[in-house]
């Protein structure tokens, strides 16, 4: 289960909680501040339109439970709206746009170098916000200096828990985003209007929709008449536990990491 405000990520290392002299006070040095940026938008019938958001918050949370001891690494407030344009035609779909997000990022981005940070981490749990993030994060860079990480809250190594085709094509409100909000949120789902949907461009040689030779920009209504993509219908939260189990362990490895990398000193360790 997941309660909002409650465990080691938002006791121990929930920025806002600090007051303006404890931030000041921080070793910023090797601080990373973690950035969750998430979507409210459509999931088919038996699913909320806080899939997305739900999934980062309580991903985020279990990975700071593996953080260790004394780890200065810091959660801002989530981000719950991205760029969801490509669900527009579904009720309760709450959309930034482009431009929006883009500001909203800078902006904060703005403000986290202005307190003294120099590492950020834009932690992504939805798949329309990838490319502008991805743009983002250099712009960020680029303008105040910080150095500035892009991760999600994926899925670890789960090729034993869910099929291949799964993997590859059940890429929204399938068996793992179900699996998932099962696991945190289980009357939230409506399983007896869960689905079997796969997008039918699973045929094409280059084509496809993520990781392709070519990319093919889409709504989902284009590709599924009741919004999903995967089989819905396998979806335990037993599996959703096993990923957010493996997740956590690996996204906190991956923090530790980015707030111990020195961007600076790469060349210099280089030579």
């Amino acid at each position: 289960m997941f309660t909002r405000y409650e465990g080691k990520a938002w006791d121990q290392h929930f920025l806002p909680r600090l007051t303006y002299q404890e931030v000041k006070a921080l070793n910023k040095e090797d601080a990373l501040v973690v950035l969750p940026i998430g979507a409210v938008e459509q999931h088919g019938a038996h699913l909320p339109v806080a899939t997305d958001m739900l999934i980062g918050e309580a991903s985020i949370t279990k990975a700071f439970e593996a953080l260790a001891p004394g780890s200065n690494i810091w959660l801002i407030p989530p981000l719950s709206y991205g760029k969801s344009n490509e669900h527009i035609d579904f009720p309760g779909t709450l959309t930034l746009t482009a431009k929006t997000l883009q500001a909203v990022l800078e902006d904060i981005g703005d403000s986290l170098a202005r307190s003294g940070f120099k590492k950020l981490a834009l932690y992504n749990s939805h798949g329309g916000n990838v490319d502008l993030l991805n743009v983002m994060a250099r712009e960020i860079h680029v303008k105040t200096g910080m150095t500035v990480f892009v991760t999600s809250s994926g899925t670890g190594n789960v090729k034993d828990v869910f099929t291949e085709e799964e993997l590859k094509w059940g890429i929204h409100g399938g068996d793992v985003e179900t699996s998932m909000v099962m696991a945190m949120k289980p009357e939230w789902v409506h399983m007896d209007k869960a689905v079997c949907e796969f997008p039918p461009i699973r045929d094409t040689k280059h084509i496809g929709l993520i990781g392709a030779k070519a990319r093919l920009a889409w709504k989902v209504n284009e590709l599924s008449y009741g919004g999903t993509a995967g089989d819905a219908t396998k979806a335990t939260s037993e599996k959703g536990d096993t990923v957010y189990l493996r997740s956590a362990e690996e996204m906190a490895e991956a923090l530790e990491e980015m707030a111990a990398f020195e961007l600076d000193n790469l060349l210099k360790t280089t030579t």
